[in-house]
């Protein structure tokens, strides 16, 4: 199948030889065939391989039904969840929805995926004028965070609707047989969505996890699904040259061994910011094991070109760029001619704000490469569902390669335990005392 996206390396080529591309290839296809043949570590957790064409109709049918039923009862659907429970979807409306929605759409706010106070409390005070539903997401339901913001809300929705009609108000995304949150939702009668036990969290965006929300703020989620279905048809070559998920995961990994040990994710449309959060937490927790990884940061250019561009541009030579490029913007203005030019554009009159944008973008990625910083472009055709699923598919798709290609495990995420444990025994949960000495001690 052909491609969808481009990628262009030609900004990254100076640093790499051709012979490092050459023997990186074999290791790439060895990777490859470990995702592919499902025998590498994390084997348990490839779910999402096969997701955008194996998904299950009868859920799917369910959560269009459950859409629109939250369309219709609410102004306001509050997504409870933290980490690849709700990245992957404020990622998706961020990417999908008008900047300023219009006052007939659904509004989508989300807690539980931080422990501030006054978050909390300034939504449910905008909650107490609203109607509202909730899609509380966890497979286990006793993740704190959530958790938390949960028990609040479903006060809320209870002292505001009745308990019953509340039970008709709460949308439960979690285990299919084991858990706090399943246990509660058959006792009470919530709808409920299955979180898959074969995919991870960080990968979960084609699941109800991300479906549910993503299907009741109005995006057509059957084109998100043959985006990332068209995704996993075009890459499928184990050539490098043939195939831009491999030459992708070839280069960004040989820059690494070259000590370029951060990668920005650049964009030049703010549509993307929080698709490079979903990025970030992606390879940040696929990676980052076992003191390997490249640390994945985020830009949003041009803006932090005025505060981060100086050290981009002449600080250390440790990082190396991937820049996301729409093609062609969903909406353009012109630049008009101006009588007094006192700002001196007229020069520009007639151009468009994109051709402006292009071509900063352009001069950034030359200044950068002879900067000494690579770079590698990703040049996406436009923003719609079906782009917003293929790119999804291809950054899964590189990150379960590179993780392999890096000798770690990039389905598992032991390291964000420790937090955890201290977090629980500062708190005094039962079972944590000993622990707790420790703390006061080293505290």
């Amino acid at each position: 199948m052909e491609k969808y996206l481009n990628l262009d390396y030609s900004y990254a080529l100076p640093f790499v030889k051709d012979a490092e591309l050459k023997k990186i290839q074999s290791e790439v296809t060895k990777a490859r065939k470990m995702l592919n043949e499902m025998n590498g570590p994390g084997k348990d957790f490839l779910g999402w391989i096969n997701l955008p064409k194996d998904f299950d109709r009868d859920e799917f049918d369910r959560i269009i039904l459950a859409s629109r039923r939250i369309r219709k009862q609410s102004q306001v659907l509050v997504v409870i969840g933290i980490g690849g429970s709700y990245l992957g979807t404020k990622a998706a409306l961020e990417y999908l929805l008008p900047y300023y929605p219009k006052r007939r759409n659904i509004e989508v706010l989300f807690a539980g995926h931080n422990m501030s106070s006054t978050y909390l409390n300034e939504l449910v005070e905008y909650l107490n004028k609203r109607d509202f539903s909730i899609n509380v997401i966890s497979k286990s339901g006793t993740t704190t965070e959530p958790a938390i913001a949960f028990r609040v809300l479903k006060k809320l929705l209870e002292n505001k609707y009745g308990v019953e009609e509340s039970k008709n108000r709460i949308y439960a995304t979690t285990d299919k047989a084991k858990g706090a949150l399943r246990k509660l939702a058959d006792k009470k009668g919530y709808e409920t969505f299955i979180v898959p036990d074969d995919i991870g969290g960080r990968y979960s965006v084609f699941t109800p996890v991300g479906l549910l929300p993503i299907a009741a703020a109005g995006v057509n989620i059957k084109s998100m699904l043959r985006g990332a279905r068209a995704a996993k048809s075009a890459y499928t070559s184990n050539n490098i040259y043939k195939n831009d998920v491999h030459m992708y995961v070839a280069i960004r990994n040989l820059l690494y061994r070259n000590n370029k040990a951060i990668e920005m994710l650049v964009n030049y449309e703010q549509k993307l910011n929080y698709f490079a959060e979903w990025w970030k937490q992606l390879f940040g927790e696929s990676e980052g094991k076992n003191h390997l990884g490249i640390f994945p940061a985020s830009g949003s250019f041009s803006t932090d070109l005025h505060s981060l561009g100086q050290y981009i541009q002449d600080g250390e030579r440790i990082l190396f760029e991937t820049v996301l490029n729409i093609e062609k913007p969903n909406k353009e203005i012109m630049i008009e001619a101006d009588d007094l030019n006192l700002d001196g554009l007229n020069y520009l009159s007639g151009k468009t704000l994109d051709y402006v944008n292009k071509q900063a973008l352009k001069g950034t990625l030359l200044a950068h490469k002879d900067g000494g910083v690579p770079n590698l472009l990703i040049n996406i055709p436009e923003i719609n569902a079906f782009s917003f699923g293929y790119l999804v598919y291809f950054f899964e798709l590189a990150c379960g390669v590179s993780g392999y290609l890096l000798g770690v495990n990039p389905f598992n995420q032991p390291g964000v335990e420790a937090y955890k444990k201290n977090m629980f025994a500062l708190l005094g949960k039962p079972g944590y005392e000993e622990l707790k000495k420790e703390l006061e001690e080293k505290l």
